[in-house]
């Protein structure tokens, strides 16, 4: 690659350092960002083309932050210090994301999950349709919307909800989703997805803890919500 452009003869403005100045990480590519912490690149080849070495060679981010400093360094251009830098990037990348899901909210009962999500739906003028994605000890590790329909009309589908919880790895779900009308008393339709829901994540070993409609409360009418779990709609 005896052609490539070596950094400091591109503009300033193109360089990966600068662009994250000024335009924020997310606009740099994984080879850019990697770019960074590699700090130089080698002869025949600029640090965002051995970023893209590195990136070829592993075949992802996620396989890349999985290797050990040998093996980073078996890449040309990838010495001890690159390599030690790489690594340690990696690993606190994983602490931070433990930390996260260890801060993260218990989500097992309604009127926790209702807490969390009644800002969420309180301005939707159509039905959205929430996972609340969870690990072993209920903790959320993220929220997904699986649909957004029409006025009080939502279609969602077993393979839409799990293939995010799969993705996640979720060890259990709380499904959510929204009244526009106020009324959060289930639906017939409400009853048989939520039915349908619970046998599919019997086949796939996640639990669906519970499926709470959030709606709003009224002078005849205290509680916002309805947990179809307290109703006693879960069983199949």
């Amino acid at each position: 690659m005896n052609d490539a452009i070596r950094m400091k003869d591109q503009p300033a403005s193109e360089r990966p350092r600068e662009r994250l100045a000024t335009r924020g990480p997310d606009a740099l590519t994984h080879a850019e960002l990697i770019a960074i912490l590699l700090r130089t690149g080698m002869k025949g080849a600029n640090v965002v083309q051995v970023g893209q070495n590195l990136l070829q060679r592993f075949g992802s981010l996620n396989e890349l932050a999985r290797a050990s400093v040998d093996q980073v360094r078996d890449t040309p251009g990838i010495g001890r210090d690159k390599a030690v830098t790489l690594v340690a990037a990696f690993a606190l990348a994983r602490r931070m994301e433990q930390e996260r899901r260890e801060d993260s909210p218990v989500l097992d009962n309604p009127p926790t999950v209702v807490g969390f999500m009644r800002e969420t739906n309180r301005l939707n003028n159509v039905e959205s349709f929430q996972a609340l994605l969870l690990n072993t000890r209920k903790r959320l590790i993220r929220l997904e919307e699986i649909s957004r329909g029409l006025l009080d009309t939502l279609l969602v589908h077993p393979r839409e909800v799990f293939r995010a919880a799969i993705a996640a790895n979720a060890a259990a779900v709380v499904l959510v989703h929204n009244h526009p009308s106020g009324d959060p008393a289930p639906s017939e339709a409400d009853i048989k997805a939520t039915r349908d829901l619970i046998r599919a994540g019997q086949l796939l070993k996640i639990e669906v803890v519970d499926h709470i409609i959030i709606g709003r409360a009224s002078a005849d009418r205290a509680k916002d919500y309805a947990s179809l779990r307290e109703l006693g709609h879960f069983y199949t």
